[in-house]
């Protein structure tokens, strides 16, 4: 089958990262979201982004324009996916949400359309079973920032069939991409893997072992990461990492997968990282500049 339109639902950080990725790569675009101010600032940031790629030389003056005229937008998802040969989806980390917009992906899209979901750790197979066509559900978890990050993992559904997945593989690689076909268990591979690194770290500092500075110093300085555990848990945001935390642990009934009270009461209390102004570091409108929270200094 030849991919040639997509539609991707979810015009947040993650949706209008895909839809820049695929336009980019001259897919026609349909960028699907319920709020028009949504998706206003999304055609706005992808334009942003892209201009800035023409100032580091990246993409020439007139791919911009070529990426821009790839996109369109949609206020509804029976218009935006009634002619999708691959749909998109990139809404926010919960489970209702996302069976209830794949129950109209599945409705409204053309019989040979393939459902993909970029979901972080929700089952494959679960999201699957609420459709009519559970070999062509397949996961495709973009690592954020999308244009910028080369990782997708290709998640496989129990029933995904081997010509869907080779079909997502391949694409992944006109994205410019490098795809990892995993299977379909709780976390995947990088969330398995990271998430309880990041909940160990919070441990760390709540059992006074070291501060935010001093665990985040340790791990770039030892370890050779670019970012810290605390300082990437607020980059992704407190509320996903305990969502991801809570569907590994409920998956494989293992108390190591429990998140920290720690994270537990700074989720309750609204403090989300970045995304709310603070997390274990406080951030400032306008400015690129991160201190650590003075709750933890």
């Amino acid at each position: 089958m030849d991919i040639k339109n997509v539609t991707v639902i979810g015009a947040g950080t993650m949706g209008n990262g895909i839809a820049q990725v695929f336009a980019g790569q001259n897919y026609k675009v349909i960028l699907c979201d319920v709020s028009e101010s949504a998706l206003g600032k999304a055609v706005q940031t992808i334009q942003i982004n892209l201009e800035r790629m023409v100032k580091k030389e990246i993409i020439a003056a007139t791919d911009v324009q070529i990426t821009m005229a790839n996109i369109t937008t949609s206020l509804h998802i029976e218009n935006g996916v009634a002619e999708a040969d691959l749909i998109v989806e990139a809404a926010t980390e919960n489970i209702d949400l996302k069976l209830n917009i794949f129950k109209k992906m599945d409705q409204f899209s053309p019989p040979h359309c393939i459902l993909a979901t970029n979901t972080s750790s929700i089952s494959i197979t679960k999201i699957a079973s609420i459709t009519t066509r559970p070999d062509k559900v397949i996961g495709m978890h973009f690592m954020n920032p999308v244009p910028v990050m080369k990782l997708v993992e290709v998640i496989r559904g129990y029933g995904t069939s081997d010509d869907v997945c080779s079909l997502i593989m391949a694409l992944s690689k006109n994205l410019k991409k490098e795809p990892v076909e995993v299977n379909d268990y709780p976390g995947f591979v990088a969330n398995r893997i990271l998430m309880p690194m990041i909940n160990e770290a919070i441990y760390t500092m709540y059992e006074g072992v070291a501060g935010v500075y001093e665990i985040d110093t340790v791990m770039k300085l030892g370890m050779a990461h670019p970012m810290g555990p605390l300082a990437l848990a607020d980059f992704i945001g407190l509320d996903v990492c305990m969502s991801i935390l809570n569907i590994m642990h409920q998956g494989f009934g293992n108390p190591k997968y429990a998140p920290c009270p720690l994270l537990v009461n700074m989720v309750t209390a609204g403090k989300l990282g970045k995304k709310s102004g603070e997390g274990f570091y406080s951030y400032h409108a306008g400015t690129k500049e991160m201190v650590v929270s003075s709750k933890f200094m």
